[in-house]
């Protein structure tokens, strides 16, 4: 699978923070009844590792496997790992990505945030399939969906503003509607300077859209929502379990 994120990694950590925030509680509710003893939680694109540190507060005691195929964005995850002794002692930090990385025989809970619409629907019911057969019994998959849930036209829009020392940054985001139930999103950082403009980067990537009743069909398991978007666009958490 394609390393969508180092050419913005250097950003990252700027949304990743958001996105802890808005989708955090949610995610620590869904793992609330996680049986540590079951086996490890596995984390699918664990970036910075901001989801890391929930899924260690929200499951004390676990194991956790953290797989992230960016090295980039790796580096990252295991530095803040590597500074916090709970996460030192918990948290193995694998090159992996989904659908085919190596996982555990037995699992307790799986997360995937921002992950699935990265996947086509072949992709993403392979993984289901792998998932669901190491899941222990009262186990979990917690699954981030993005705001988008049907193809559909994306104006350019700033999500994100934010200042770090002497710079200021935006983040914006458009879309197209590609084949079937894909899109094509651009994304471009800028950073300014008391105004002026230094630098601009500018990536672009495939994005297949999916929603509930979809993820329901495709992996075999009982969907529900952990959380109801806070927003129109907003991100929804969703659990899925055994029936």
């Amino acid at each position: 699978m394609r390393d969508f994120y180092s050419p913005m990694a250097e950003f990252y950590e700027i949304v990743a923070e958001r996105q802890a925030a808005s989708s955090g509680p949610a995610l620590a509710a869904a793992l609330a009844g996680v049986d540590p003893a079951a086996g490890p939680v596995v984390e699918i694109g664990a970036g910075t590792g901001r989801v890391t540190e929930i899924i260690a507060a929200a499951a004390p005691g676990a194991a956790i496997v953290a797989a992230e195929p960016s090295t980039v964005m790796r580096a990252v995850l295991t530095s803040r790992v590597a500074a916090d002794d709970d996460l030192r002692n918990r948290v193995t930090v694998v090159d992996g990505a989904a659908p085919d990385l190596d996982l555990p025989e037995v699992i307790s809970a799986a997360v995937l945030f921002g992950v699935a619409g990265h996947l086509d629907e072949p992709a993403r019911r392979r993984l289901w399939s792998r998932l669901r057969d190491r899941l222990a019994p009262g186990g979990v998959i917690v699954v981030e969906l993005m705001g988008v849930r049907q193809s559909r036209e994306i104006p350019p829009a700033l999500s994100v503003r934010d200042s770090i020392g002497r710079h200021d940054y935006e983040w914006w985001v458009s879309g197209t509607p590609g084949d079937g139930l894909s899109m094509r999103f651009t994304t471009t950082w800028r950073v300014y300077r008391a105004g002026r403009l230094l630098r601009e980067v500018s990536d672009t990537y495939d994005w297949h859209t999916v929603d509930v009743a979809q993820l329901s069909r495709e992996s075999g398991l009982s969907c529900r929502s952990a959380a109801a978007p806070t927003g129109a666009g907003a991100p929804e958490v969703v659990v899925l379990a055994a029936a």
